[in-house]
């Protein structure tokens, strides 16, 4: 009797595709809001408050318009000032 095996990533689809999807976008929520909250609070320690205020709102614009060159876009040109 031979021994059937399975591929690591074999395994790992089969336990992707019984996770509950509310699951995966609850998570994936939490990563990215915690990323986001650490990136403020790096931009708060980096800039002054006018500038990191400019640069917040930038962000949440970008997020909010689904346009990642928005806020790359501020960067930049606040960093050539």
């Amino acid at each position: 009797m031979q021994k059937q095996t399975k591929s690591l990533l074999e395994e790992l689809e089969a336990i992707s595709q019984h996770r509950d999807l509310s699951h995966v976008i609850e998570n994936r929520a939490h990563n990215i809001i915690t990323s986001a909250i650490n990136l403020l609070e790096l931009i708060n320690t980096k800039y002054d408050e006018k500038t990191s205020e400019i640069l917040e709102r930038k962000l949440l614009s970008a997020i909010k318009g689904r346009d990642q060159a928005r806020f790359s876009k501020s960067l930049r040109k606040n960093n050539e000032n």
